[in-house]
Order: C-alpha cells, then sequence, then structure tokens
C-alpha cells in the first residue's frame, strides 16, 4: 500500500505485515496524513473499504461483500496486534473476517475524485472495484438536481453491473443492464439507465455534499461502461412556466416543485405528442427514497397512467414541506394504456427487446382556482334554479290578479276560491313561462254537458258511485267481464268508455306510484352513497387517479370530494324537481277543491286528473339529481348505473303518463310498472358486467328484446282483451288465415296499428344494432331503447292531438319548443365527451379539456345545468298539454 490520498492509488493484498499501522493500511485503504488524528483516520479507512476478509493461510484480502459467503464461526483476534489497534482490528477481522477461503485471490479498489460533466470510460471485473468521489454544494433556497448516467459499453455479459451512489442520507442502488417485468413475468433488460439523485432539504444556508458511486461486478470476463454525473437544468419547476424533456422505462424523470406564497392549490399538467409508449406520472412528497421506476411508482404519493394528457390536482395542505416532487416514469408495456399485449415468452427467462421507449413529454404547474371562483360557481347555480322559483311565485300572482280583475270587470259573482281552483286548472299555467300577455278567461258558463244532466244529478250519481271504493266494483252493468270487452273492443273509443272506474279507486292506485318510488329511492340511495364514500376514501388513501374516470382538467376538489363542480352542476335536478312537485300539488288541492263543490268541469269533462304519477315523475328528478352526484364522486364502468337507474324510471314513468291520460282505468298498476324497471335494472348491471364481447349474452338480450315488444304490442292493440294462455299460437295462426290468408282485411284500429309497426320497427332496428355491434356501454344504449319509445310515443301523441281536432294552448306549446331547444344545446354538450370508462384511464383523459364556465364548470356540467331544465320543462309538458280539453265532455275525446 501506499500513503497519501493520491488519485488513483491502488491497493492490494500481499503477506502479513508485522505493523499494525502498515497492515491496517493494507487492509483499510489509503492511509492519512500523519497531521491528523488517528481515530479519524480509524473511521474513514474502516466506512471507505468495509470489505476485509481474514484467509486460513494467514493472507489479507478485499472481497466484495456480496461475493462472500459466512462461515459458522470466526477465529480469535492475533496477538501481535498492539493494544491501540485492537478493538478496530477485532471489527475488521471477527466481523468481516467469516468469509470463504480465498487463497491466492487478488482485488483491487480503485477511488477517484471525479468531476460533473465528465464522461467516464472503464472496465470493471470481479478483480477490481472502483469508486467515484463527488462533492457539490447545495443551499437551503435552491435546489440543485443531480443525474447519474450509465451506458454499457459490453454486449453481453455473465453478470450485470452494479452501481452504489452513497448520499449522506440516501443511498441508491442499481443494476445494468436493468431488468425491467412486465405483465406475465416478461423480461425486458436496458442497457442505458440514468437516475436522478434525491436531494433531501438542508437546514444550513450553505452545504458542501459528497456522495460516493461504487461500481462493482461478479463477471470475471470484465464488462465496460460510461459513467456521467451532472447538473439537472430546471430541476425546480417554475408556476406557469413549461418544461420539456424525454424519459424511458430505465431513464424516469423527477422535478420539484415548491408552492408560492398565496398558493394553496396548483394544476400539474403533462402533455406529451406521442400516445405511446405508456407512462405514468406521480406527485410524491419531498423524501428519500424516490420511487421513479414503473415497479415501484406506485408505492406513495398520487399517481396515474397517461398516453398523451395527463393532469393532477395537488394541494398545500398534503404536503407540509410546502413543495413535492414531480415523477415521470414510462412503463415498460402499453397495456395500461389500452396498448396491444406483448407475445408470451415461450422460456420463462427469455429477455426480450424493449425497442425505443423513449418519449418526449413536457410539464407545466399552474395554480388553480382561489375560493373566490368556488363561491361564484356554487352561487351561479344556486342563483339560476331559484329564478325558475321566482319567475313561478310571480306568475302565478300577476296570474291571480288579473283574473280577479276580468271577473269584477265582467260582473261575475264567482267566488274568490273558484277563481282561483278555475285559474289553475286551466289558463293559470300561462304564468309559469313569464308571458306578458295571455287571453282572459272567460266568465263562467257551463259546458253543454250541463245542459244534459243537471248539477244535481251530477251529485247523485256520484255519491252513489262512492259506495264501494275496491276496484272490482266500478262498472254499471252486472256482467263486468263482458262490459269490458264490448267497450274495449269498439272500433272508436272516447275517453268515457275507459274513465269509468271511480275517481278514489284510480287516485289510491295511482298514488301507490309516489309512495314506491320514495321507498325505492331511499333503500337504493343509502348504499349507494355508502359505496361512493368508500370509493373516495380508496382513492385519497392508495392515491390511484385510474379508479375514477373524471375530466382532470377542471376537477375542483373540496374537502374529501375530488370534483366537486361535477357534484355541484347536480343540484338543478334536486331543485327542480321539488318545483314541479309544487306544481303539481297546487293542481292537485285545485282539483280537489273543485271537486268538493261538485264542478261540473272536474266531474265530467276533460282528461280525468290523477297526480300519483307526476309526483312519482317529480321523485324520480330529484333522486337522478342525487344519484349522478353520487356517480361522479368517482365515476367509472362499476357504478354507472347509479347515474343511469333513474332515468330509466324518468322514462317508463313518462311513457305511463302518456297512456294514462286517455286510458285511466287500464294503465299498469304501479307494482307491475317497477317490476318492468327492475328488470330493466338487472339486465343493465348484466350488459356491464358480461355484455362487453359477450356474443352469447347479446343473442339472448335482443331475443328477449324483441319478444317483450311483440308482448308489449299486442297488450296495446287489443287493450289488453287477451290471453297468454297454451292456446295462443292457435289463435295468432287463426287469425293470419281469416284475415290475410281467407281474405284481406285491414286493421281495425289503423291508428294504433300505425304506432305500434313504427315502434317494432324501431325496436328491432336497435336490437339488431346491439347484436351486430356489441356497444360497451350497455347501460347507455339500453337508455338509448327507452328515450326513442318515449320519444316515438310522444310524436304519435301530437300527432294524433292534433289530427283529431283539438288545439295545443299557448302555454304547452311554448313548452314543447322551450324544451326542444333546451334538449337540442343539452344533448350538444353531452356528446362532447369529457371522459369514458369504455376505454382505459389513460385513454381517457386523452379527452380532458378545461374549464368553459367561470373556471369552475366543464362542459359536462353544463350538461348538467341543461338536462335539468329540458327535463322541468318536458314535465310540464306532460301536465299542460291536454289543458284544452278541459271544458269538453269526456265523450267526445278521442282514444288513441
Amino acid at each position: 500500500g501506499g500513503r497519501g490520498g493520491a488519485k488513483g492509488t491502488d491497493f492490494h493484498t500481499g503477506s502479513l505485515p508485522s505493523a499494525g499501522p502498515k497492515f491496517l493500511a493494507q487492509c483499510s485503504g489509503p492511509t492519512k496524513p500523519d497531521s491528523d488524528s488517528r481515530s479519524q483516520f480509524y473511521r474513514k479507512a474502516f466506512i471507505s473499504f468495509p470489505s476485509c476478509r481474514k484467509t486460513v493461510s494467514g493472507k489479507m484480502v478485499l472481497r466484495s461483500s456480496w461475493k462472500s459467503r459466512h462461515k459458522n464461526s470466526c477465529g480469535p483476534a492475533p496477538r501481535w496486534i498492539r493494544p491501540g489497534l485492537a478493538a478496530l482490528l477485532w471489527l475488521c477481522v471477527t466481523r468481516l473476517a467469516c468469509g470463504i477461503e480465498a487463497v491466492g485471490e487478488i482485488k483491487n479498489i480503485v477511488q477517484k475524485d471525479a468531476e460533473f460533466d465528465v464522461n467516464y470510460n472503464d472496465t470493471v471485473t470481479s478483480e477490481n472495484q472502483t469508486i467515484y468521489a463527488f462533492n457539490h454544494t447545495i443551499s437551503r433556497n435552491k435546489t440543485e438536481g443531480v443525474r447519474v448516467s450509465v451506458d454499457l459499453l459490453s454486449n453481453k455479459s455473465e453478470s450485470p453491473i452494479l452501481f452504489v451512489v452513497r448520499q449522506k442520507q440516501a443511498v441508491l442502488s442499481f443494476q445494468v443492464p436493468l431488468i425491467l417485468r412486465g405483465l406475465y413475468q416478461r423480461k425486458y433488460p436496458y442497457y442505458d439507465v440514468g437516475r436522478t439523485l434525491c436531494q433531501p432539504p438542508t437546514r444550513a444556508a450553505s452545504e458542501t455534499q459528497y456522495f460516493f458511486v461504487d461500481v462493482s461486478t461478479l463477471s470475471s470476463q470484465g464488462a465496460n461502461y460510461q459513467l456521467r454525473v451532472s447538473r439537472v437544468e430546471s430541476f425546480t419547476l417554475q408556476t406557469n412556466k413549461k418544461f420539456s424533456f424525454t424519459a424511458s422505462p430505465s431513464q424516469p424523470q423527477y422535478f420539484k416543485y415548491v408552492f408560492q406564497d398565496g398558493v394553496d392549490t396548483v394544476i400539474v399538467k403533462v402533455n406529451s405528442d406521442m400516445a405511446f409508449p405508456c407512462s405514468v406520472m406521480s406527485i410524491q412528497d419531498i423524501q428519500c427514497p424516490v420511487y421513479d421506476l414503473d415497479n415501484n411508482v406506485a408505492f406513495i404519493g398520487m399517481y396515474q397512467t397517461m398516453t398523451k394528457k395527463g393532469a393532477i390536482t395537488v394541494q398545500r395542505k398534503d404536503f407540509p414541506s410546502n413543495s413535492f416532487y414531480v415523477v415521470v416514469v414510462v412503463k415498460t408495456e402499453d397495456e395500461a394504456c389500452g396498448g396491444p399485449l406483448r407475445f408470451y415468452p415461450l422460456t420463462p427467462d427469455e429477455l426480450i427487446d424493449a425497442g425505443n421507449r423513449s418519449k418526449a413529454l413536457d410539464v407545466m404547474v399552474s395554480t388553480a382556482i382561489n375560493l373566490e371562483a368556488y363561491v361564484m360557481g356554487m352561487l351561479f347555480c344556486l342563483g339560476i334554479f331559484f329564478s325558475f322559483y321566482l319567475l313561478t311565485l310571480l306568475c302565478v300572482c300577476l296570474e291571480r290578479a288579473r283574473v280577479i280583475s276580468s271577473s269584477a270587470d265582467n260582473g261575475s259573482t264567482m267566488s274568490s276560491e273558484a277563481i282561483t281552483d278555475s285559474a289553475t286548472s286551466t289558463d293559470n299555467n300561462y304564468g309559469y313561462m313569464g308571458m306578458s300577455k295571455q287571453r282572459l278567461p272567460r266568465p263562467f258558463s257551463p259546458p253543454s254537458c250541463f245542459f244534459e244532466r243537471s248539477l244535481e244529478s251530477v251529485a247523485r250519481s256520484r255519491q252513489e258511485s262512492l259506495s264501494s271504493i275496491e276496484e272490482d266494483d266500478y262498472d254499471t252493468l252486472d256482467d263486468i267481464h263482458s262490459d269490458k270487452n264490448i267497450v274495449r273492443t269498439k272500433k272508436f273509443l272516447y275517453v268515457a268508455d275507459l274513465a269509468r272506474k271511480d275517481k278514489r279507486v284510480l287516485s289510491k292506485k295511482y298514488q301507490i306510484y309516489f309512495w314506491n318510488i320514495a321507498t325505492i329511492a331511499v333503500f337504493y340511495a343509502l348504499p349507494v352513497v355508502q359505496l361512493v364514500i368508500t370509493y373516495q376514501t380508496v382513492v385519497n388513501v392508495t392515491g390511484n387517479q385510474d379508479i375514477c374516470y373524471y375530466n382532470f382538467l377542471c376537477a375542483h376538489p373540496l374537502g374529501a370530494l375530488s370534483a366537486f363542480n361535477n357534484i355541484l352542476s347536480n343540484l338543478g335536478y334536486v331543485m327542480l324537481g321539488l318545483l314541479f312537485l309544487l306544481i303539481v300539488l297546487k293542481r292537485d288541492l285545485a282539483q280537489n277543491r273543485a271537486l268538493e263543490r261538485h264542478d261540473v268541469n272536474a266531474l265530467e269533462c276533460g282528461i280525468p286528473k290523477h297526480f300519483g304519477l307526476f309526483y312519482a315523475m317529480g321523485t324520480a328528478l330529484m333522486m337522478e339529481g342525487l344519484l349522478s352526484a353520487c356517480y361522479h364522486v368517482c365515476p367509472n364502468y362499476t357504478n354507472f348505473q347509479f347515474d343511469t337507474s333513474f332515468m330509466y324510471m324518468i322514462a317508463g314513468l313518462c311513457m305511463l303518463k302518456l297512456y294514462q291520460k286517455r286510458h285511466p282505468d287500464i294503465n299498469a298498476s304501479a307494482y307491475t310498472a317497477y317490476a318492468c324497471l327492475a328488470a330493466v335494472i338487472f339486465f343493465s348491471v348484466l350488459g356491464v358486467v358480461f355484455g362487453r364481447d359477450n356474443t352469447a349474452f347479446w343473442i339472448v338480450f335482443s331475443v328477449i328484446h324483441i319478444l317483450a315488444t311483440l308482448l308489449l304490442s299486442t297488450q296495446l292493440y287489443y287493450m289488453g282483451r287477451w290471453r297468454l294462455n297454451a292456446g295462443i299460437l292457435r289463435r295468432i295462426v287463426y287469425v293470419i288465415y281469416t284475415d290475410c290468408i281467407r281474405q284481406c282485411s285491414g286493421p281495425m284500429y289503423i291508428d294504433r296499428m300505425v304506432l305500434l309497426v313504427m315502434g317494432n320497427i324501431v325496436n328491432w332496428s336497435l336490437a339488431a344494432y346491439g347484436l351486430i355491434q356489441k356497444p360497451n356501454d350497455f347501460a347507455s344504449y339500453l337508455l338509448a331503447i327507452a328515450i326513442c319509445n318515449l320519444l316515438l310515443y310522444f310524436a304519435f301523441y301530437i300527432i294524433m292531438k292534433l289530427r283529431s281536432g283539438e288545439r295545443i294552448k299557448c302555454l304547452a306549446l311554448v313548452c314543447i319548443l322551450f324544451t326542444a331547444v333546451v334538449w337540442g344545446f343539452a344533448l350538444y354538450f353531452f356528446f362532447q365527451g369529457l371522459s369514458t370508462w369504455q376505454k382505459t384511464p389513460a385513454e381517457s383523459r386523452e379527452h380532458n379539456r378545461e374549464c368553459i364556465l367561470l373556471s369552475f364548470f366543464d362542459d359536462h356540467d353544463i350538461w348538467h345545468f341543461l338536462s335539468s331544465i329540458a327535463m322541468f320543462g318536458s314535465f310540464l309538458v306532460l301536465l299542460t298539454m291536454d289543458d284544452d280539453l278541459d271544458t269538453v265532455q269526456r265523450d267526445k275525446i278521442y282514444v288513441f
């Protein structure tokens, strides 16, 4: 050995020395100048080379700690060592000299004082180890990034090269070639590796720190490598400034960001023009080690996969140090981002060439919205929907004043209560849209039915009909079954033919719709709320941003919620649903008062008014808002049914209400209706779980869809006067033979036949589309079926209403036009598609876009606003579209 700290000093083993200091120099490395204290020298020597080993023959060798194999026992310390060195030699010899015998083996250790930005081309074998010593100055106010880059120059080596970077408070180790694993234990070797050193914070204003890079291998053939240590430019990211860089699976990158004063929330955005290779962005606290490899990046912090876009909202409260690392890692495979999956290796240990997986990216940290934007967003949302309440209240008051004034000018003797009831049941709805001019109500005059039946006879017959409120005791003929067949099979039906049951019976029947849906809502909503809270907790605890499909470029957190704006925008469903319930309640009370005073219009004229379905529709609209908010707590494909279940309910209830208007006696009961809707939701769940690319499922569903369409068509065409039993096939064949073969006769009910033929064409087409295309979003496909049938029936109802000589009053017409326009704008924003769980989370983020309203709401939030208003308008259309028939006898109102 030699003395001094000269560069490149080579140390080797020799015969056992006779003096302690000389032996210690050979065992521990370079000797310290005499001016240094002996204790400091011992400590540095031992720390620098902790690999002394003792051989049986009495020779000392320096062996790699990872190559030694420990023996079961160790010998005592030699007696010839001076007492001053006894403790150190006991530690060096007895604790570290338990390796295998290595007589004649030589180990060389080379230490070099290295410099930054210099390429070191060296060779390493099992007989030599190289240590590069670096130093750099760090300060409290400035963090300087240091990056270690290694390139393996040898093509083949029986053993990898091990690099160990020893810092003051951290140790980083990696091998070259770096072996990264993919799915099914695929192995991908990387021969060029670059790692950024973790820089723990320092309390001193300025401090010089040392770190060492140890290079070693077990390969006896040797391996050539190139080492370069450099400083990272722009290691600390600046607010609103874009920084571009390149990363690969073996060369991850990370940067530091420090919160500015007054900034509590920032959005970290990472973009790339390349969709693949798949990458991961992560937000980690300032601590060592930094997890920046594909196999450990998910250990701590928040992370998400990305192709072209990635964004994570970061809050100051989550990072006590007021700073964090932005880590970008390129994955070894693209399957997590929706890319192709490589072939399965033929042998378990086969190495697969990964090819060029470098990816150019850029990162930018921008400030998020402040508290003022949150307040403005909430006030805007509340203001829009409260305006509907104020407008409705104002118009009702104006209409009431106009009716009273008009009645006084015309010398009417009608009481104030009668005026209110008349305004509510006929023309009061003009006020809902805020019309400034409208037709004044006509003075009270009895309709033509009044001359056929006096008020006394109406009251007397009414009293007689209320003697029993059982649903089976309603017909005026003794043979009830025969009466149904006679009445309901007439070629031309009128509302009077299908409004023979007692009103109290039907009121009880239709009120069940409301109570049932209220019960369903409670039992459905409670576990939903519990589940989404669990989802949000899992996201917050694990940091896995791939669980929920947010629009990450416009996801504003509040408390534990990750996207508060998507939840707040659902408030319109709840508020407008409640407003609709209040409007229905007002009409219901007015109708009851009219019946109590035996008003002829209420008793014998117009469409029979039953409000149970309207109450159910309003409740369903409120629940749609609640469950849509729950879905947007953590939107994904497993809980999408929360957002669609009550949409099915609303579509079904609207169709039932349209049918009930002209068929009050034969409408489906609440139990049957909700059982059918439950079956729809059941198929929705099956489709989400099993429907993706499952041909067998789509065949079964299409057959059930077509059969259900045929059964419903038969039920509607024959008004329920048919039986599904063993003789159904014989009767079908007989009808085809008599009406189509023996003689060609057209259908008896042409209007109904036209509707049902169109409905069958639409449903058969939808069934064929589903069977051929197999759409991934089965829930939306099922909802499209319901909406198409509802629109078809509504269009048929309007056409038949006009064809029958009826008219649409001004209020209903305004509601129809207003609702159609709002629906058009709403659907435009709906089809913007800011995210989709039909794809992987990374692919879904490619559709993310910035906020477009008040820097708080995105396109989907506007869809929530407009669709809630459009649904409210649609309900008003159903409520007011037949107000023109309030003074028309029921035996003159056509059934269609």
